[in-house]
């Protein structure tokens, strides 16, 4: 009975929100690799970084995907903390504090601490938002094309800060 009304529950949550997906995958059923690479800081491996687009070549204001699988724990706070950080890099002063500081409080509700092996998958929704996955499950959903675009600048903005790993991402030779 409880399966039933799972199943029920899922299904009319799909039909209302199209965006609410299981799978990473159902979002970009035809995605094909652009391009991987690994992120190191010092002697350690942070992660590896995998771009999905249905778009070849790649189109930044296309859908994709950007997996991401952890080679190292990694708490909520401190995630949060530097995708902030970074976009402030990136950016300068284009954002106010007072929406880095909302944006800050949304991310903290979307990502998880990560260990080795887990994984977080993106998914960019141009004029969207985006949706974020681990392995199996979604587990967010952000209704704000502009947090999405700042948010994914982090590797994919000619200013990132590992323009080896862009290059990489991208498919791109370096």
């Amino acid at each position: 009975m409880f399966k039933k009304i799972a199943i029920l529950f899922l299904t009319t949550l799909m039909l209302i929100n199209p965006a609410y997906s299981e799978t990473w995958r159902e979002l970009l059923p035809g995605a094909k690799l652009v391009g991987q690479g690994e992120f190191r800081w010092i002697f350690w491996d942070i992660y590896t970084a995998r771009l999905w687009s249905e778009n070849l070549p790649f189109d930044v204001n296309a859908p994709f995907a950007l997996e991401l699988t952890y080679r190292r724990h990694i708490t909520s706070s401190e995630f949060v903390k530097s995708s902030i950080d970074e976009i402030k890099r990136i950016f300068g002063s284009t954002y106010s504090a007072e929406k880095l500081q909302k944006w800050e409080k949304e991310l903290t509700h979307v990502f998880p601490d990560v260990h080795d092996g887990d994984q977080l998958i993106g998914v960019y929704l141009p004029n969207r938002g985006c949706v974020f996955f681990d392995k199996n499950n979604q587990i967010a959903k952000i209704d704000d094309p502009e947090l999405a675009q700042a948010f994914f600048a982090i590797w994919l903005d000619k200013r990132s800060r590992d323009t080896s790993l862009r290059a990489n991402l991208l498919g791109e030779k370096k």
